[in-house]
Order: structure tokens, then sequence, then C-alpha cells
């Protein structure tokens, strides 16, 4: 399952936030126990602190692809990493060889540490695993993390809500289990009936799925965002619309792990986007124009 990632770090030193969280009497991780824990989208300074508490007591942390290595400097250093990470495309553990691993290492006492990239609950498969640990009679405790759709766009200074644009948003994956197009999904009443659209693994299909949503009423120029590596140091935003994304895409050689947001809020990047503007981008103070419109108005 491990595919020979399994390593120790008994060098690694707990940072300053693992006393902070301490002395706020967090719970206690009990040997025997699974904590399924997001890690949010990459950056370390969006973990939680239940987060940093389960680092810093787990025996075993099971580890997923996308979770950033800089997150795992918080770990026990007597604790064994262990890798399980999923990446569409190559050789990876199967999802029941996951769920038995983390019974398995329960069964013998260890505090489990399932870490999970963003939120174990937000297309995570951590309802898959807790309902396995639930099947086994194993004690689990679940920590949310920030999931990318949310703080990914925000690194990006793209709000996936704005009353200006938007009073409702649709998360959606874009590949089911197999890793087809998920064409069983309303395609049309998500086209019709969500401003915004914020897509999960998703770059692969994603000619496919602008075609699907152009024919069910979207505008071809639609906004549309995409993040690479979200909120790390090597963070990209391709800024294009509906029709041309996939091309755009092409051409950039803009590759996965990526977030994909389509809809009018795209455009509140001109005003909002505080990464550029620590490098000197101008940012625009009325991105919608939503002052001329009352001028006129």
């Amino acid at each position: 399952m491990t595919d020979g990632k399994i390593v120790n770090l008994a060098s690694r030193t707990q940072d300053a936030g693992t006393a902070a969280a301490s002395r706020l009497a967090l719970p206690a991780f009990e040997p025997g126990w699974v904590w399924l824990v997001g890690a949010g989208p990459g950056d370390p300074g969006l973990l939680t602190l239940h987060a940093i508490n389960a680092l810093a007591h787990a025996d075993v942390v099971v580890y997923d692809a996308l979770v950033d290595e800089t997150v795992l400097q918080f770990a026990n250093p007597h604790a064994t990493l262990e890798y399980s990470g999923k990446r569409g495309g190559k050789p990876s553990p199967k999802q029941r060889d996951i769920s038995a691993r983390l019974v398995e290492l329960a069964r013998k006492g260890k505090r489990v540490l399932r870490l999970k990239g963003g939120d174990p609950f937000v297309f995570g498969r951590g309802g898959e695993e807790a309902l396995a640990l639930v099947d086994a009679g194993i004690p689990f405790r679940i920590v949310p993390g920030v999931t990318a759709g949310i703080g990914g766009l925000g690194y990006a200074g793209i709000p996936v809500t704005h009353r200006d644009t938007n009073h409702a948003v649709t998360f959606v994956t874009g590949h089911m289990a197999g890793g087809a197009v998920p064409e069983n999904l309303d395609w049309p009443s998500i086209a019709k009936g969500s401003p915004v659209i914020v897509l999960y693994m998703a770059l692969s299909h994603l000619q496919k799925i602008a075609e699907l949503l152009i024919s069910n009423g979207r505008r071809a120029d639609e906004p549309v965002a995409l993040v690479r590596n979200a909120t790390l140091k090597d963070q990209q935003v391709l800024e294009t619309t509906l029709a041309t994304a996939a091309a755009d895409v092409a051409a950039a050689n803009f590759k996965a792990p990526a977030i994909i947001v389509i809809g009018e809020v795209v455009r509140l990047r001109a005003g909002l986007d505080w990464l550029g503007a620590l490098e000197g981008r101008i940012l625009k103070r009325d991105p919608l124009d939503t002052r001329a419109e009352k001028d006129v108005g």
C-alpha cells in the first residue's frame, strides 16, 4: 500500500504551536483510536489546532498525496509516516486497502492519524474510511480542514460568494471513482441553477465538462480561473473563459493539482488578488464596474 514510502524522521522538531495547542487542553489522542484529519490545501499556516495536536501525538501518520511535506514537520518525532497517496492515472493503493490498514494499525494499539488534503468529508473519501472503522468497531474522531475550493480560491483572490454576483455555489467532482467524467450528474440543473461552480479534480476532463455546461445554457465567454498548487509558494493562477479553458490549459502546460472556478466571481480577482498586490500588482477598486452601473441607474 505504501509503495515503500515509510519513513521515520526522528530529527524533526516540534513547533511552538504544539506547546500552544497543549495549553488549550485539546482532546487526548488515545491508543487504538483513528483520527481523520484535514490538512488543508497546503499552506501549513492553515492547519487547525486540532490537526497540530493530532500530529504531535500520533504514533503513525497515514498521509495522502495532496498533503504538503512541510505539514509533516509538525509530526511526533518518533511517529512513522506512511504514504498512501492516490493520484489519477498512476498506480495507487486501493481504498479498501487503505481502510484495512487503518483498522490493522488501530488494533495494534497505535494512535493512527489519517491525514488528508483539504477536508476529509469534501471529496476526500473520509466518510468511506470512517464507516470502515465503524464496521470494525474502531473509535475515531473527525477533524475538519480548510477545503481547496474555499481556501485555495481565497489565496487566488477569488471569493466563492459575493453579494453582487451570487448567493449560491456548487461544488462538483470532476471525475468518478473509475476516472470517468461524472455524466450521471444533473448537468442541466447545475448549469442553470448555480451561478458559481467549483470543480475538484477536473483538469483532465475540462473540455468535456465545459461542453456539457455550455450545451446546457452557460455562456461560452463566462469567466473561469484555475488555481494550481493552491496556497503554496509555487501557486499559479490561469484566468480564461469557459469556451477556451481547455485550450488555454494545454497552451500553458498547466498541470494538476488544480481547483477550477466558473462564474462572475472570477472577475473580482482584479480587485482582490492580495498575493499579487504584495508583488506590486495594482488592484482595481471596482472590479465588477458596479459604480458605473449605479451611476447610470
